[in-house]
């Protein structure tokens, strides 16, 4: 393999190791389905996590990135950040329990 293609799939690898990360956050914010469990779930602390990772990834190849890699870096940051903090500001949802409308506990005790 030449060197030139072994550059551009090192980039390739790159972006998708980004993407992985922006995907499993955009799902632990519920902003994705989870392909696995074919549901909606929401764990903000993990969303957080893979975040954290992806600041560590720019801190530690700061200055060794392509403008291209360093910016789709910088924008998926961006975007996990804002979402991040949207999804922060809304209210806890309900549990199951408080979910259950009155009548729905009348009729059980029928």
């Amino acid at each position: 393999m030449k060197e030139e293609d072994k550059a551009q799939a090192k980039g390739e690898l790159f972006f998708h190791l980004v993407f992985m990360f922006q995907t499993a956050a955009l799902q632990q914010m519920g902003k994705l389905i989870n392909p696995v469990t074919k549901k909606i779930e929401k764990n903000l602390e993990q969303a957080k996590y893979s975040i954290n990772i992806l600041e560590i990834l720019q801190e530690k190849t700061k200055g060794n990135l392509k403008e291209e890699e360093k910016k789709y870096l910088d924008n998926v940051l961006f975007e996990l950040r804002m979402n991040y903090l949207e999804e922060l500001k809304k209210p806890e949802e309900p549990s199951k329990e408080e979910k259950k409308s009155p009548e729905s506990e009348e009729n059980k005790k029928e």
